[in-house]
């Protein structure tokens, strides 16, 4: 079985890794950082813009489960793709919506994507998110990952990761694990 890899950044990774754990097809969902210019970055490090990271999910899928346009529509759905460098209250470059391709049949879907979605006006703004070539991945550190699993209770998970899930799992239930 072939398997592929995905890397999407749409604000906090706490938010896209957990809808993305919870589809069929996605082996796995990993937080990490993306498309800055420092080794092995640290959060404080990317956090504090110093790095130019992005907040990523590295996401490993089984292409005859679900494809790579189809996670790009979850992706669009989970976040605001016309914010410049934010979602909602996360502000910084790091916090940036971006689609890093990993071939050029991904780089191909995703720029189609986003004139589709433009084209169609759904969000009353131009869509700003950054296709880019993949680079490095540096896996976010061990208590970022799956982080709203293990506290739900941590207000930032109650009030802004709750919804995104929520929202994701009434319009992809058929997709749900």
């Amino acid at each position: 079985m072939a398997r592929e890899i995905a890397t999407l950044a749409g604000g906090c990774f706490w938010c896209i890794e957990t809808v993305f754990n919870r589809l069929q097809g996605v082996e796995a969902a990993v937080s990490g950082y993306m498309g800055g210019h420092t080794e092995k970055p640290t959060y404080e490090a990317v956090c504090n813009g110093d790095t130019g990271h992005a907040e990523v999910v590295q996401i490993t899928f089984d292409p005859d489960v679900i494809g790579y346009r189809d996670l790009l529509d979850v992706f669009f759905t989970i976040h605001d793709p016309t914010q410049l460098n934010r979602q909602g209250n996360d502000v910084g470059t790091q916090y940036r919506s971006a689609i890093f391709w990993h071939t050029p049949a991904q780089k191909v879907q995703a720029e189609a994507a986003i004139a589709v979605l433009d084209a169609s006006k759904r969000y009353g703004s131009p869509i700003v998110t950054e296709v880019a070539e993949a680079t490095a991945f540096y896996p976010a550190e061990t208590y970022h990952q799956r982080y709203y699993e293990t506290n739900p209770r941590q207000p930032y998970c109650q009030y802004v990761v709750a919804p995104k899930v929520a929202k994701a799992e009434e319009k992809f239930a058929g997709r749900l694990k």
